[in-house]
């Protein structure tokens, strides 16, 4: 059999970044949608007018399609609503998370990241979620102080967090392992659709806890629904122990651990929701059930289960490294928006302006800037 002359995984990857069906793709470029599955299994290869048309209705470079690449393994990618959401939706966020730690390897010929920086655990050590989480704070220095910004404490320990919509009701926040040249990645992205600060804070702990409590490797899709169920419950359980120590949080919430209103003031200061407070309350024993339901049932009562006091106080916080690497190039890397296209096909991984700007969550048109160089080629005489 005749070797396919296009990338047809590439191929497959870009329809599922767009959600869309053979059919759809098929349509859209004038051919029937056996067509489209033959160039996506590498048993035919498009003309290249066709794969041109293939390139335009994805919104990909027709570089893309031709280029090899290095391998990668990609490992779990842990979606909670991952038996509530439909797979095509699941399926365009891991390969966008997956393009996310591409575009920051290619970055990294050009920028320095920070080093990744996890405590490690060895998985035959009893051990429990609660010492996990305080170990880890430890590991960081972070001792028991609220913690003012998630986001900015996962992207200094050198994990990549990304931020850009991912149009589904049920998928806020998720994260996905990935290895390229043996070099480990850990990928946590932030859905824009629910913004809420206390939320984020919330899920980037839980991603944390997914990154050092569970495997990289096992198939999610071979755990039953219980199972997968446990693990995320640990995630919550290693969220709310690293957010909210023990003692520190303990000793603030003891003096009215069954007072609503004790919970909005303790939210200011913990950066935590007061849904996840109340839940922590009760897990350390500070609750008994009766005063745990009572809660529940005011918490429905005054419509905080869906808005809770203080939730349009503060700026939900963004993830700022990926960006910061993009504005440094244009600032003083002397660096077009084009020479940055162009460093990205250099490296093999040729992107369009537009999927960039998604998946870095960057203002429409960052990338069409002139650079210094072509700006001064014309000046005004000197007096």
């Amino acid at each position: 059999m005749q070797k396919s002359k296009i990338n047809c995984a590439r191929l497959k990857e870009a329809r599922l970044f767009r959600k869309m069906t053979l059919a759809d793709l098929a349509q859209a470029v004038g051919v029937n949608k056996q067509a489209i599955s033959q160039f996506e299994n590498c048993k035919s290869s498009p003309e290249p007018m066709t794969l041109r048309r293939i390139a335009d209705a994805l919104g990909f470079p027709y570089s893309f399609f031709v280029e090899t690449e290095d391998v990668s393994t990609i490992g779990n990618t842990y979606f909670r609503a991952l038996y509530s959401s439909k797979k095509k939706d699941l399926a365009a966020q891991q390969i966008k998370a997956k393009y996310v730690a591409k575009i920051h390897s290619v970055l990294s010929s050009k920028v320095k990241f920070k080093p990744l920086n996890l405590p490690h655990f060895d998985a035959d050590e009893t051990i429990t979620i609660e010492d996990i989480a305080m170990q880890t704070r430890q590991y960081w220095n972070l001792g028991d102080a609220p913690i003012a910004n998630m986001v900015s404490l996962l992207e200094r320990n050198g994990i990549i967090v990304g931020e850009f919509a991912t149009n589904s009701r049920g998928i806020d926040a998720f994260y996905q392992y990935y290895e390229e040249g043996g070099h480990p990645t850990y990928c946590v992205i932030l859905g824009t659709d629910k913004k809420s600060f206390y939320r984020r804070q919330f899920n980037c702990a839980h991603e944390l806890g997914h990154i050092l409590l569970h495997e990289r490797y096992s198939d999610l899709n071979e755990i039953d629904r219980e199972e997968f169920r446990e693990r995320e419950d640990q995630a919550n359980a290693f969220a709310a122990a690293f957010l909210l120590p023990e003692k520190a949080f303990g000793n603030d919430v003891a003096a009215y651990p069954n007072r609503l209103s004790h919970y909005v003031e303790l939210k200011k200061k913990w950066n935590v929701s007061i849904m996840a407070m109340i839940m922590r309350a009760y897990s350390l024993g500070y609750l008994s059930s009766n005063q745990y339901s009572y809660l529940m049932r005011q918490m429905s009562t005054r419509g905080y289960r869906q808005i809770e006091p203080l939730d349009n106080s503060i700026e939900y916080k963004h993830p700022c490294a990926l960006k910061q690497s993009i504005n440094l190039l244009l600032t003083k890397g002397n660096m077009s928006g084009n020479d940055i296209l162009n460093l990205f096909s250099a490296n093999g991984f040729s992107l369009s302006a537009n999927v960039i700007e998604e998946l870095l969550n960057l203002e429409s048109g960052t990338l069409l800037q002139a650079s210094k160089a072509e700006s001064n080629i014309i000046e005004f005489p000197s007096i």
